[in-house]
């Protein structure tokens, strides 16, 4: 039985940490200035202003800073100022014993999502790949804090995960399939396998999406997850888009879905937009779902905040 983080409240205690690669001072102050403006007040980690060539200080600061917002009892939220590279390292010096006893909404997207995979699969606890800090700006469209907020403020299950309007799901494979939901980034996922926080996809929905890779990279990192058994497992695929994906050999993202994807044969939509696109559509890892190809539909049948 997943566990559920206490709903958020406006007013509540936003712990700001950095796990990944580091961010400008001068941005990370703007972002958090609209976070307060929103109605949360703020604390900020250790790690969110230190820069060590292309991470934030080291994997013992950032874990550290982690548990400290675990353990802090006004902190409600755990917000990651960005993702980038790097959060992989923290995970083993995380208590995942103490996490389960003290839940916290944690959200994020990019390479956090292997945090993500990793505190449903050790400590139970849903997490949401939805916003991070850097999206605290003007130009985040209103859809992503809706959909994040509405995830996490009330429980409101059933819940349709729904695109923007204008930007159709699609089914190439009919068919149902009911279970957690997990994954987030292909190149992360990739990277945790044979790890000890490789995600099991065994009776799972397997959610992936991308950005900045050329298709015959996607192609490898996919055909890698086939040879791991991870389709082969899991009940059900929901593919997000891959933002600035190059064609590589007059060969599409589309054409790999469906020339690679679709033999599969598990029940497949696609064009989810969510993570590292314009719109992130909330999806909450460790959560019971229901992915309908047929109807082009994922709903979560759970509430996800107790």
């Amino acid at each position: 039985m997943a566990i559920k983080p206490p709903k958020l409240q406006y007013g509540d205690t936003v712990g700001i940490v950095s796990l990944g690669s580091p961010m400008s001072e001068t941005t990370i102050q703007a972002r958090i200035q609209v976070v307060e403006q929103m109605g949360f007040r703020t604390l900020i980690g250790e790690s969110v202003y230190v820069r060590t060539g292309f991470l934030s200080g080291s994997p013992q600061l950032r874990a550290q800073d982690f548990m400290n917002m675990i353990n802090n009892d006004e902190v409600k939220w755990i917000l990651p100022v960005r993702g980038g590279v790097g959060v992989a390292g923290i995970l083993p010096y995380l208590d995942y014993g103490n996490i389960r006893t003290k839940p916290k909404i944690v959200s994020g997207y990019s390479d956090i999502t292997i945090l993500l995979n990793t505190l449903y699969q050790f400590s139970d606890l849903i997490t949401y790949q939805s916003i991070m800090l850097t999206d605290f700006q003007a130009s985040t469209p209103e859809y992503n804090f809706t959909q994040f907020f509405s995830s996490v403020m009330e429980p409101t299950a059933p819940r349709l995960v729904e695109n923007p309007p204008n930007f159709p799901l699609f089914g190439p494979v009919p068919g149902t399939a009911t279970g957690e939901i997990v994954g987030g980034n292909l190149t992360s996922f990739v990277d945790s396998l044979g790890t000890p926080y490789e995600t099991d996809t065994r009776g799972k929905i397997l959610f992936l999406e991308d950005t900045n890779e050329s298709v015959n990279t996607i192609y490898r990192y996919l055909a890698h997850l086939e040879a791991a058994g991870k389709f082969r497992d899991c009940l059900g695929i929901v593919m997000g888009t891959c933002t600035n994906c190059s064609i590589a050999y007059d060969t599409t993202y589309n054409d790999l879905i469906n020339g690679f994807l679709v033999p599969l044969g598990k029940p497949l939509l696609t064009n989810l937009q969510s993570a590292h696109d314009f719109y992130k559509a909330c999806v909450p890892i460790g959560a019971l779902a229901t992915l309908d190809a047929t109807n082009r539909t994922l709903t979560i049948i759970e509430d996800t905040v107790s």
